[in-house]
């Protein structure tokens, strides 16, 4: 189980906002190197989401995340990653959650017009190895994505996990866009799933984006997730190292899955928003393969499976999500 940076309950925003400042903790790595319990477990550490008790801690708009990109200059040029990014988590004894800042190679105008579609959402969520499905159904008030999670082998819809996002585009401003993806409940207990997506221009045709990622569980699945920690997720780590010197460890339990997730899902809207400069008819190759060799960099946290192995199961699952009718 992860390292508790508090041992007070975290039960209402006034409280959460009083422990939120002492329990942050960056990453900064020295080296960048059918549903059992166990199943359902690594299904949740996968899910992703934003809790409501942490809205104290939010960056709002436009002027907030500017001079958040000013706090973190120094840290985006020159950082264990290789690339211009800072990766923050927390843990309390209900809400885990994470955030990414980073530079991307796009223009605003660029960026803010991908991300405002909720189905290009689901062409970046079904890079992550663990998405097995994903479809925007607009027909719906607000509009709804419907995401299927499991294994990081090939799967059969029935046998993963359900998941309804609601979509909010919150701003789309000519210097600021927000969006956000909301699920009220997930399994074993889980709750307040949220996505939140944050985008300012800068300088020389870049975009800093800030990538919230949080949920809060319960007593079900703590255990679920003890479970899974104890036996195939044993020896999985996170970004956030433990201790000084070339050789530190790793943050674990679920701060390390939230991170592992986090960076998954910023990875993944990385490669697809690069992979636009492609050939359309080229451009779900160009995502797969981006994300996977962007993932390969981090080994230690997040390797799974060979390049062929991802390939050939997600070529699969991006033509099931396109072929298929949104579930019901």
């Amino acid at each position: 189980m992860a390292e508790r940076l508090s041992q007070a309950p975290c039960r209402t925003t006034q409280r959460c906002a009083q422990l939120a400042p002492a329990g942050w903790q960056t990453a900064s790595m020295e080296k960048p190197r059918l549903l059992g319990p166990t199943v359902v477990a690594s299904m949740l550490v996968t899910l992703c989401g934003w809790s409501s008790a942490w809205a104290q801690a939010s960056v709002d708009g436009a002027t907030g995340l500017l001079a958040k990109s000013q706090e973190l200059k120094a840290r985006l040029a020159d950082n264990p990653f290789g690339r211009p990014l800072v990766l923050e988590s927390m843990e309390s004894d209900s809400v885990v959650e994470g955030n990414v800042y980073a530079v991307l190679d796009s223009p605003f105008a660029a960026v803010s017009r991908t991300f405002s579609h909720p189905q290009r959402w689901c062409d970046v969520m079904i890079l992550h190895i663990n998405t097995k499905y994903c479809r925007a159904a607009q027909s719906t008030a607000p509009t709804r994505l419907k995401v299927s999670i499991g294994r990081k082998t090939p799967q059969q819809l029935g046998d993963a996990f359900a998941l309804d996002f609601d979509y909010a585009l919150i701003a789309a401003a000519p210097d600021y866009f927000s969006v956000r993806l909301s699920s009220e409940k997930g399994p074993l207990g889980t709750s307040d799933y949220r996505i939140e997506f944050q985008a300012v221009p800068l300088a020389e045709n870049r975009t800093f984006v800030r990538l919230r990622y949080a949920y809060g569980y319960g007593i079900a699945s703590r255990v679920a997730m003890q479970t899974y920690l104890a036996t195939v997720g044993r020896g999985k780590v996170g970004f956030t190292p433990t201790g000084p010197g070339a050789d530190n460890a790793f943050i674990g339990g679920m701060r390390g899955a939230a991170e592992r997730n986090i960076m998954r899902y910023y990875l993944a809207i990385e490669a697809y928003q690069a992979s636009l400069a492609s050939p359309e008819e080229e451009r779900v190759e160009a995502s797969l393969e981006r994300w996977f060799s962007a993932t390969e960099r981090y080994p230690k946290q997040l390797h799974e499976v060979d390049r062929s192995s991802y390939l050939a199961m997600k070529r699969l699952e991006y033509k099931r999500q396109q072929s298929a009718e949104p579930r019901n």
